[in-house]
């Protein structure tokens, strides 16, 4: 007679995450597991199925670095709650600063487009709009390239520039067929950390498998078909992340093109050679050129259409220098201003206030 089978017992991700917290203290995850109500195993067993994960490959992470992932993602899910409501019925002068969704996975034939145009993952104030610039059309150009002999692109460029508006709205306008994935860079990216990221983003069947080796496999498969990764904040990445990334393309079985974008990508690049000789083009996105300001920022939101173009380049040449990230948080400031103060006006008398807002002291 054959034996029967018996039930395996799991540990669920949840747990696991109680248990890293914990600091490895199984007996803390079994009293949380008492508190929580229901059917709780014995501790030994607990123990047993513990021991049996660790040794099939499951990685416990640090407890410092679970309870910082934790707390910055409390934190940055306050922050996208945390938006200003517009002006109401009875008469309250507030103004909504938008936080659309990040980029979603299997984003097919192009990325989500929100209210006034704005791309998932790109921060606008109330009204404002994306504009197509010179350095967009370079970006869309190079990764369009890229796409073509499904190799990899670097954009890189100072912080506030738009180097994320410029891939997204670029990855907007992909041919049918292709899918594009946003992997998100985990706070101290491991190896493990950016394997699980991979998984994830890709919205895998199943639960992370608790070895390498069959992460790997079902990542492979799922990157067997045409597909852009796209991977932001790549400076944060250390070498073996990027030798992980560059395995990916590296892997006969995948057609991926690889979108690598950051402040400082490029210099993180120059760490691995391997991966650096992969790039086929390196796109450079620079501040906004003063003869083109006038024309993108009254694009960008209708406050700006009214002033002159002599005072744009001025606002330019003392506090935005050329920095989307600058005019975006000076549109919403003067939008607030312009709310709650009385017959205010845009002028430079209202503007240097502002300016003061938006530059951090020297």
């Amino acid at each position: 007679m054959e034996r029967r089978p018996r039930a395996r017992l799991e540990v669920s991700d949840q747990a696991w995450e109680v248990l890293a917290q914990a600091g490895g203290n199984v007996a803390a995850l079994h009293r949380h597991l008492k508190a929580a109500g229901g059917e709780v195993p014995s501790l030994a067993s607990l123990h047993r199925v513990v021991r049996r994960d660790l040794r099939s490959g499951r990685v416990l992470p640090d407890r410092a670095v679970v309870r910082r992932e934790r707390d910055e993602q409390q934190t940055r899910q306050a922050l996208a709650d945390l938006a200003l409501a517009g002006p109401s019925e009875a008469g309250a002068a507030k103004v909504a600063a938008r936080r659309l969704p990040r980029l979603a996975p299997e984003a097919t034939s192009g990325l989500p487009v929100g209210e006034s145009g704005a791309l998932a993952g790109v921060a606008l104030p109330a009204g404002a709009q994306l504009v197509r610039t010179s350095s967009v059309r370079a970006v869309a150009e190079a990764v369009g390239q890229a796409m073509a002999t499904q190799g990899a692109v670097c954009v890189f460029g100072d912080p506030g520039r738009g180097k994320t508006a410029a891939v997204r709205m670029a990855l907007g306008e992909v041919s049918p067929g292709w899918k594009v994935t946003g992997v998100p860079v985990p706070v101290r990216p491991s190896v493990t950390g950016m394997r699980r990221a991979v998984f994830d983003a890709l919205a895998l069947p199943g639960r992370f498998p608790h070895t390498s080796a069959l992460a790997d496999a079902a990542v492979a498969e799922a990157l067997g078909e045409a597909r852009v990764l796209v991977v932001d904040e790549v400076q944060r990445l250390p070498v073996p992340c990027l030798e992980y990334l560059q395995s990916l393309w590296d892997h006969p079985g995948t057609r991926i093109t690889l979108v690598l974008c950051g402040a400082g990508s490029e210099r993180a690049l120059a760490r691995l050679p391997q991966l650096a000789s992969r790039v086929g083009a390196w796109q450079e996105v620079p501040r906004l050129a003063g003869a083109e300001v006038a024309a993108v920022v009254s694009g960008f939101h209708p406050l700006w259409r009214t002033v002159p173009a002599s005072d744009l380049a001025w606002i330019d040449r003392s506090c935005a220098h050329g920095t989307f990230r600058a005019w975006a948080a000076l549109t919403a400031h003067l939008q607030n201003a312009l709310l709650t103060t009385a017959d205010a006006s845009i002028d430079r008398v209202l503007l240097r206030r502002l300016f003061k807002r938006v530059a951090p002291p020297l």
